[in-house]
């Protein structure tokens, strides 16, 4: 009897488990994501994204560079004369004008030299007096001796003899005449020279540091760099572009897909916290060559540096702006992500059972672009996107491939560009 009673409650134990177990599998069948556009995993409910529908749009487009300054006009100030340097007649770091004495050199020797020209000139001068009233009597001389002998009163030699001495007293003259031209020649290098001991500024800019101090000795045919002058306003940057960077922008140019500003490329300069550093300027050269050390393209931008506080020799974000995307798909930067093959996108889209998942999507990406809110940045996609693809833009970190998901609002349909810009849908 006892064992009858066992044998029953076991029975009925074993039965209450079967159905427990078959109740189980039912719930699963209908969580497995196959049942219903409601159903998740494990019985969770899918995830709730927000999606943007790609559209083509015209965006603005810019191209960053490393850049340099560099002043417009860079001199080195030297001596042309040789002598000490008896003062310094600026400030260092200081701007100076045009024309501005710069050094002092001594100019005693100089000023001898001077005198000594002057006197060579007055030499030749009297030189040339002497030799013409020589060539006066010579001339004298020798039509008296013509006129003799012609009466037969002289001979025929004595005649000739006075022209000869008529002539060389003639080309006495002329020598005498380019002596003094030497001569004047000598008094203007001369009197150049002390010119030269006072050193001046070539153009206007800011002075370097003074390389040569009171007392030294300067020469041309030695040390004669005396400082330097940078002339700031304008002022130059210097940056260099990939010349595979500029076959792709030419071929995107050529098919349409970027128009490049007919005025020219607007320049900024920025630092590295990204503020603006100075006025915005224009690209004023483009180098004819290609280095074949780097295979870059040196250009070079002009900006206005009125108070000349930008030095030169800074490094800064160079900055293009003014081209343009006619038609260009962009996507928030935060729905892209890093996929084992490069950036990928996780897009909606509607299985075989029409239940939205989540499917991954490698892309191409080009420049970056400023969005329609503040701060807002997107990627242009070169390719693997097409209009009115349904782009996931939040709760990525919650999804994998294939996963259900409920988007939280309709999303439209393909749609043809129409120029506006593409935001993300906000949730319902």
């Amino acid at each position: 009897m006892t064992d009858a009673k066992i044998s029953t409650s076991s029975l009925r134990l074993k039965m209450a488990l079967m159905a427990s177990l078959i109740l189980s599998l039912g719930a699963c069948s209908k969580g497995d994501g196959h049942g219903g556009e409601g159903a998740g995993v494990h019985g969770m409910p899918p995830p709730e994204v927000n999606v943007m529908s790609v559209q083509p749009s015209r965006v603005a487009v810019s191209y960053e560079y490393v850049g340099q300054t560099v002043g417009s006009r860079e001199v080195e100030v030297r001596a042309r004369v040789t002598g000490h340097v008896e003062k310094r007649l600026y400030e260092e770091g200081s701007l100076v004008k045009a024309g501005q004495p710069l050094f002092q050199l001594d100019p005693r020797p100089l000023a001898l030299a001077v005198s000594t020209a002057k006197a060579a000139v007055e030499t030749a001068e009297a030189d040339i007096a002497r030799a013409e009233a020589a060539a006066a009597q010579a001339s004298r001389e020798r039509e008296r001796m013509s006129a003799l002998a012609e009466a037969r009163a002289v001979s025929r030699k004595e005649a000739d003899d006075a022209g000869s001495s008529a002539q060389i007293t003639s080309a006495e003259v002329l020598a005498a005449k380019a002596r003094l031209e030497q001569a004047r020649a000598q008094l203007k290098e001369a009197q150049l020279n002390l010119e030269y001991a006072s050193v001046s500024a070539p153009i206007s800019g800011v002075a370097g540091r003074a390389l040569r101090q009171e007392g030294s000795l300067v020469s041309p045919a030695g040390d004669s760099l005396l400082t330097t002058l940078v002339q700031l306003d304008p002022l130059y940057v210097t940056f260099n572009v990939a010349d595979a960077e500029r076959q792709r922008l030419d071929r995107e140019v050529a098919q349409g897909q970027l128009e490049l500003p007919k005025d020219g490329y607007h320049v900024k300069l920025l630092l590295r916290d990204g503020s603006q550093l100075g006025s915005t300027g224009k690209v004023n050269f483009v180098s004819p060559t290609v280095s074949s050390q780097t295979g870059t393209l040196e250009m070079r931008a002009q900006i206005d540096n009125p108070a000349s506080s930008i030095k030169s020799g800074l490094f800064v974000r160079v900055v293009l702006e003014g081209a343009e995307r006619p038609n260009a798909l962009t996507v928030p930067q935060g729905a892209v992500l890093e996929g084992p093959k490069g950036k990928m996108v996780m897009l909606a889209v509607r299985n075989k059972e029409g239940v939205w998942v989540a499917e991954p999507r490698p892309i191409n990406v080009g420049e970056w672009v400023n969005g329609s809110k503040p701060d807002e940045r997107l990627w242009v996609v070169r390719s693997g996107l097409q209009a009115g693809d349904q782009v996931i833009v939040d709760g990525l970190m919650k999804l994998h491939p294939g996963a259900p998901i409920t988007v939280s609002q309709p999303v439209p349909g393909p749609k043809q560009g129409n120029g506006a810009a593409a935001t993300p849908a906000s949730s319902s």
